[in-house]
């Protein structure tokens, strides 16, 4: 039976993600959970081959500039040969089977184009079973492996908060035109209810609804709790242009990840979301 990934798993992984070389100690930290469940949860991880950590070269900065991808037509009935050469080959960085006009797909790094020419006359071109090749230089790299992030199994919940309907509904608007699952309560005690019930993925929080700080002891109750305190929290308010201005906190004394004065940009909120999703 396939080992299914569960949202610690995810956050474990994309933790991971940003920095292969986050201790076990400091992912616990961030996640909120004890170093020894993110080293049992690891362990399993690697040993079911779910995840390998390991270095990944820039091949740009080790001299090996000329990166190229060879399409292989080959005799089927030698396919498993011919890929076993190449594997071997200390250039070949990647093979893959393919349909469609080739039948391998090899990614290789080279330091320079004679190097690839070489590679192409004297090694390739000695291996029987391939019948033609044809290369593709990558000119710029946009985006690499490296970068690529385990993508979620559904959309990210977002919740807002806030006793405007009006900002509950151009909120709810544009997060859902980028696909975000959106859910709203108008007050913090009945935020906290829906958060235990469905742990969203990151909280937009008013700091004056019921109470003139009712979105401060909300943020306060959540930091508190094992199970919800490491959801972001993006606080936005009118506070600072009001009488009670001095009773925001600031600096780290302020419990959430971040603070957008209202009126709102819609696109500094959505950049803000979007930032916060991804320091999962």
């Amino acid at each position: 039976m396939a080992y299914e990934l569960d949202a610690l798993d995810r956050q474990i992984i994309a933790r991971l993600q940003q920095d292969g070389r986050s201790a076990n100690v400091d992912i616990a930290r961030h996640i909120g959970i004890s170093e020894a469940t993110v080293r049992k949860r690891l362990e399993r991880l690697v040993s079911e081959e779910i995840i390998r950590i390991t270095a990944i070269p820039n091949p740009a900065k080790v001299g090996l500039s000329t990166v190229t991808f060879l399409n292989f037509d080959v005799d089927l009935a030698q396919l498993d040969r011919v890929t076993d050469q190449l594997g071997q080959l200390p250039e070949v960085r990647a093979i893959y089977y393919t349909s469609g006009e080739s039948d391998l797909i090899v990614e290789a790094w080279f330091p320079s184009g004679d190097a690839l020419l070489r590679f192409l006359t004297q090694r390739v071109a000695v291996i029987s079973g391939i019948r033609g090749a044809a290369t593709s230089h990558v000119l710029r790299t946009l985006k690499d492996g490296s970068r690529w992030t385990l993508p979620p199994t559904r959309p990210w919940r977002v919740l807002v908060v806030d006793d405007d309907p009006d900002f509950v509904e151009i909120t709810r608007v544009t997060l859902a035109a980028e696909g975000y699952e959106v859910a709203s309560a108008m007050r913090g005690e009945d935020a906290l209810a829906m958060m235990r019930v469905t742990r969203p993925d990151v909280v937009i929080l008013d700091v004056m609804m019921q109470g003139i700080l009712d979105g401060l002891r909300t943020a306060r109750e959540m930091r508190a709790d094992g199970e919800l305190r490491s959801v972001p929290i993006l606080l936005v308010s009118s506070i600072t242009n009001s009488a009670f201005a001095a009773f925001l906190p600031q600096g780290e004394s302020l419990p959430a990840d971040n603070f957008l004065v209202k009126p709102v940009d819609l696109a500094v909120l959505l950049a803000e979301t979007k930032r916060l999703l991804r320091s999962q």
